[in-house]
C-alpha cells in the first residue's frame, strides 16, 4: 500500500527536470499556469533564484546557470540566465523576499486537478 502522505508518485529526476524547466519559464514569461501541488514546489525555487540575482556575483551567477535552464526569452532577447541578472535582480533589489504569489483558480475541467497560477509580484 502506498503511503498516504506522499503527495508526488513520480521519480526524482523526473521532478528536477520538471522543476528546473517551470522555473525557468516562470522567470522569462512572469506567471505560469500549473497543477497547485506544482506551484507550491517550484516557488521555493523560484525565490532561490531571485535572491541569487540580487548578489550578482560571479558565484551566485554560476549557480543559478547550474539550475535554470538555457531558453531564449522573447521579452528582450536575451536568455533566461542574463534576463534573471538584468532584468529581475534590480528589480527585487530592495524587497525582502516574498517574490511570488500563487493564485488558486478553479479546477481542471479533465481530471479535476486542482489548478493554480504563479506569478512574480
Amino acid at each position: 500500500m502506498a503511503n498516504p502522505k506522499q503527495v508526488f508518485r513520480r521519480n526524482t529526476e523526473w521532478w528536477n527536470h520538471i522543476e528546473r524547466s517551470l522555473v525557468t519559464d516562470l522567470l522569462i514569461n512572469g506567471k505560469l499556469k500549473t497543477t497547485l501541488e506544482r506551484a507550491k514546489r517550484i516557488r521555493s525555487n523560484a525565490e532561490k533564484m531571485i535572491t541569487l540575482a540580487k548578489k550578482n556575483t560571479l558565484s551566485t551567477r554560476r549557480q543559478a546557470a547550474k539550475f535554470l535552464r538555457n531558453i531564449p526569452s522573447k521579452n528582450q532577447n536575451k536568455d533566461s540566465l542574463q534576463y534573471l541578472f538584468d532584468v529581475l535582480g534590480p528589480k527585487y533589489a530592495t524587497r525582502n523576499g516574498g517574490y511570488t504569489r500563487i493564485i488558486k483558480i478553479n479546477n481542471r475541467a479533465g481530471d479535476n486537478a486542482k489548478m493554480a497560477i504563479i506569478k512574480l509580484v
